[in-house]
């Protein structure tokens, strides 16, 4: 089975703190807990998987509110609620998970919240420390403890300045890629940095978003101002990626994206392992050669724009970027589904592209 990447987790990860964000009637339970200092064990998941673990309680089969939750919470044992936070299943629940599941935790509550989380993937675990006054979550191998919300927008508004910087810096490695395309001068270590700057922007989006889905109704700005910022930066890297990879064991551009996004951080840094994420050898001595671009990006910019399929036949027919823009208008015409008044488009489309390119260059 495949293993999930990080990004994969943080989706899953990011699609609990939703249902338990501002807003929600699980969040007020939780708040309501909190401020009374009771404490609680609450589990969310199908009643079918957990009931093997179960033993004692009693079946409730009621619509859930924050006030029921809140009330049943203040009994010892764990309250069930269903997938779908409509039900309040069971409640006073002891919960006997596999004593040999690894967990790092130290409190009882806490140890087990973990090892359900870790034995029942459609499950997650909330468990509320009536000493600590803290909210944990657990969903899988991952353990995640809710922070107040002016500290997570101060978070959030420090990683947006972040981010905005680090946006503008990689329209400044694009605009400056787009010179040495057009100029046919682009060397693999030009790529690689690109590509670097791309992905850390990515995972910083990332960060930020999981913060936004923590906020709930209270992150919607940070939302905007997210999607604003990141507005076309994924397609870009999938379109450079695809420009640039060599295929190797039948690897495609998604299957590199989901191979960047799993490097560490410190592999992020390392030239030479971009360059083997691509599927060159990554050799020092390879950094600095020239490679040329497949066309996919720069076609991208023609307005009106080409559709997909009619760019993967230009770029088939005619192998790369320096020989699309060489090709007359009746050499692309002949491409499958291109057409004569398309030819003319993707002709004229490049000439001014090439120009407003080398002009900025220029300037």
């Amino acid at each position: 089975m495949r293993a999930e990447t990080e990004r994969e987790k943080q989706a899953k990860l990011i699609e609990v703190l939703e249902q338990v964000a501002p807003g929600t009637e699980l969040r007020e339970a939780i708040d309501r807990i909190l401020n009374t200092g009771t404490g609680a064990l609450i589990v969310v998941g199908n009643l079918g998987e957990l009931r093997p673990i179960m033993t004692g309680g009693f079946n409730i089969n009621c619509e859930f509110t924050a006030p029921r939750l809140f009330e049943l919470g203040k009994m010892d044992g764990a309250v069930i609620l269903g997938r779908d936070l409509k039900t309040i299943t069971w409640a006073n629940v002891h919960l006997m998970p596999d004593p040999a599941i690894p967990t790092h935790e130290a409190g009882t509550r806490h140890r087990t919240a973990e090892r359900v989380a870790k034995s029942h993937k459609n499950a997650f675990v909330i468990a509320i420390s009536e000493k600590m006054n803290t909210v944990s979550i657990y969903v899988d191998d991952e353990h995640f403890t809710l922070e107040s919300i002016p500290l997570v927008l101060a978070k959030a508004d420090q990683a947006l300045q972040t981010l905005s910087r680090y946006r503008a810096r990689l329209d400044k490695e694009y605009g400056h890629l787009n010179t040495l395309e057009i100029e046919d001068l682009v060397t693999l270590n030009d790529v690689v940095r690109v590509i670097q700057r791309n992905e850390m922007v990515v995972r910083i989006a990332d960060e930020i978003r999981f913060q936004a889905s923590e906020l709930g109704k209270d992150g919607r700005l940070v939302g905007l101002q997210l999607n604003e910022l990141m507005a076309g930066v994924e397609r870009l890297g999938r379109l450079l990626v695809s420009d640039y990879f060599i295929s190797r064991d039948g690897k495609g551009p998604d299957d590199v994206m989901r191979d960047l996004s799993r490097l560490s951080a410190d592999e992020l840094m390392e030239e030479t392992a971009l360059a083997k994420t691509l599927g060159y050898r990554g050799s020092i001595e390879l950094m600095n050669k020239l490679i040329r671009p497949r066309g996919y990006r720069v076609l991208s910019m023609i307005t009106p724009r080409i559709p997909a399929n009619v760019v993967d036949k230009v770029v088939g027919r005619f192998d790369n970027l320096k020989n699309i823009m060489r090709a007359s208008p009746a050499l692309l015409d002949e491409v499958d589904g291109v057409g004569e008044r398309r030819a003319q488009a993707i002709k004229e489309g490049l000439d001014r592209i090439s120009e407003s390119i080398i002009m900025e260059g220029y300037l």
